[in-house]
């Protein structure tokens, strides 16, 4: 199954507008031939200087969160509607750090999901587990309640519209990597998990990114991974020749 490499960026709570206008200014000729889709998602003060520069380049923009409402009392969120305007197409939803430190739980993630797509946006959904959750064997499980979770209730014909990032808690931030071996097995896990939601066919198509510390040193064995389809990328994606080289692989 032919699926379209992805690789994004998410810049996390980095980067002033001059210091986005560089970082892109950089970036831009580094990855112009990139055989794979190319996605930064930027702190939302960047977001309207992401667009206008990427404009014309293979470059995609996203944001780093998305609010399940449309509009309201919700001060200091962002509605999906807010982000089309601005010409965002992708939005990271469900990152282990919006779990661990704002309390996003998997309802909030199908809610703000569900919005994203209803306005036209492309989520990027994370789901792993802890160092905890591993080594107690129950990666899959968690995983598993995670990916039920997400999906409830979205229509098989969205599929399209959406990747998921397999990033485990305990990789992220920390120099650690799991081996090309861990993260094609968990990866591997949810695309049947998926399949059980939607058929085999459908869930083939899915593309699932591994999210845990990839960079230009691990790029090429996690990639030659048959069920690993890009990579959600931290601390890489802030330095133009690092993340060229992630998407250059």
């Amino acid at each position: 199954m032919a699926r379209k490499p992805i690789i994004a960026g998410n810049w996390k709570m980095n980067n002033t507008i001059a210091e986005t206008k560089a970082l892109i200014e950089d970036l831009k000729p580094l990855v112009k031939d990139a055989k794979c889709d190319v996605v930064i998602c930027t702190p939302y003060t960047d977001l309207a200087t992401a667009v206008e520069l990427t404009k014309g380049s293979n470059i995609k923009v996203g944001a780093e969160n998305v609010h399940w409402a449309e509009k309201g009392a919700f001060t200091g969120e962002i509605s999906a509607k807010m982000l089309v305007e601005l010409g965002v197409e992708y939005v990271i939803i469900g990152h282990s750090e919006r779990r661990q430190y704002f309390g996003e739980t998997d309802a909030t993630v199908n809610a703000r999901t569900k919005a994203a797509l209803q306005a036209g946006l492309k989520p990027i959904i994370c789901v792993g587990e802890t160092l905890e959750q591993r080594e107690k064997n129950r990666t899959k499980s968690v995983v598993r309640k995670q990916i039920n979770g997400a999906f409830d209730g979205i229509d098989a014909d969205e599929l399209k519209n959406i990747v998921v990032a397999y990033e485990p808690v305990w990789a992220i931030g920390t120099g650690k990597t799991a081996t090309s071996e861990q993260a094609e097995e968990t990866i591997k896990n949810i695309r049947s998990m998926v399949a059980k939601l939607y058929g085999r066919k459908l869930a083939n198509k899915l593309r699932i990114q591994y999210g845990g510390s990839m960079n230009p040193k691990n790029v090429s064995e996690l990639m030659a991974q048959p069920n690993i389809d890009g990579g959600l990328i931290g601390g890489a994606s802030l330095k133009a020749v690092d993340f060229s080289q992630v998407v250059n692989y």
